[in-house]
């Protein structure tokens, strides 16, 4: 047991581990293989010498008077205080007295027991460590290095020497990776079993755009400028909201950046998606207008929520050369465009030729009118 305080602080360094934690462990596990070894009935403690650096076995003995019941019960651990006299005369009922045990006559399969014992210990002690960290970063980006692709194309990372799995699910359209890339993704899912630690990635989720933005722009950083919601149909297109509260402050300049700098790294990671910045507003009829840019509108009618799991609708009067603006290319407009506000979007269409025709009738009956109403007065 020589210099086991200086073993232990090392054991912490080593693992990145509280040494006051593992300190504990090692206790607990000499108080199991004493109890095993020595008997079981005692009650041990194990307290620390600094002085000399190592742990001292203790069996601590309670001081009775003679008709308490628990020296009956257990004698191993409660003396009464006629028996404790003999000891010490100045002993009194409610003192304790303690021996300590030596450990150095245990059998070798004892201290083999003792390390396996620490040993599992401490490997839990770091897994669980490990969990709580990963369970902290849920939502966040944590990058590590692809060490192996499965026939699936199931991508396996290492992150801080777990092993964490990228569904092909979880993928955006087109990547591909091989071993030693460098991978960035947002920590989706983290469980623990009695064998390891379980972590799911995900590269197709908006909080991945959310966070790379973050990222990228300052003020987004500092919470000068919010995300309000985002869309993501991954790898072909997103739209995220953006507002501030501070009216020195463009949400939209300030997340494009110069040149279309800060989105145009945020598309590069996300494998060139096309991303729409819009500013976020609390007026549906507004907000809806906005998340189908680039069509223009011409009115917005809002229907209300009629059953709990179907959305609201919105139904859009759009002129007809605008329709293929708002639905986009296979959809993917008026998709991003529901996604975001969480309406559900029906556009009708107006034929602008048939309102040009109604317009100029009106004009050419309103011509005709006036120019009778002036024949009749002259």
């Amino acid at each position: 047991m020589e210099k086991i305080l200086d073993i232990i602080e090392l054991i912490a360094y080593e693992k990145g581990l509280q040494v006051s934690t593992v300190s504990q462990v090692v206790k607990d596990s000499i108080i199991k293989m004493a109890k095993k070894e020595i008997d079981e009935n005692i009650n041990y403690t194990v307290e620390e010498d600094h002085k000399e650096r190592t742990f001292r076995l203790i069996h601590t003995i309670s001081v009775c008077e003679e008709d308490d019941p628990r020296i009956q019960d257990d004698p191993t651990n409660f003396i009464p205080i006629s028996k404790a006299k003999t000891t010490d005369s100045e002993l009194k009922a409610g003192d304790e007295i303690k021996y300590e045990l030596s450990l150095e006559d245990m059998s070798r399969n004892a201290v083999n027991s003792l390390f396996k014992d620490l040993e599992f210990h401490i490997q839990r002690m770091i897994e669980n460590q490990l969990f709580e960290k990963f369970k902290s970063n849920i939502g966040k980006i944590i990058t590590g290095v692809v060490v192996r692709v499965d026939e699936s194309q199931n991508t396996y990372i290492e992150i801080d020497g777990i092993r964490a799995v990228l569904p092909i699910k979880n993928r955006i359209k087109g990547e591909k990776f091989v071993v030693g890339d460098t991978v960035s993704s947002i920590l989706k899912h983290v469980g623990i079993n009695k064998d390891s630690i379980h972590i799911e990635l995900s590269r197709t989720t908006p909080k991945m755009l959310e966070e790379l933005l973050a990222l990228e722009v300052p003020e987004i950083k500092d919470g000068e400028v919010i995300i309000a919601k985002s869309a993501r149909i991954p790898g072909d297109r997103a739209k995220i909201a953006l507002y501030s509260h501070s009216p020195k402050i463009d949400p939209i300049g300030a997340s494009v950046g110069v040149k279309g700098v800060r989105i145009n790294a945020v598309s590069k990671e996300l494998n060139g998606e096309n991303i729409d910045c819009i500013e976020y507003s609390e007026v549906p009829e507004i907000f809806i207008s906005k998340a189908l840019a680039p069509a223009n509108i011409i009115s917005i009618k809002l229907q209300p929520q009629t059953e709990e799991n179907i959305p609201p609708k919105a139904i859009i009067n759009i002129m007809s050369d605008q329709k293929s603006k708002a639905i986009g290319k296979n959809g993917i407009n008026i998709r991003l465009a529901s996604m975001l506000t969480g309406y559900d979007i029906e556009l009708v269409e107006i034929n602008a030729e048939k309102d040009s025709q109604d317009t100029q009738d009106k004009t050419l009956s309103k011509v005709g009118i006036d120019a009778l109403e002036s024949l009749f007065k002259q």
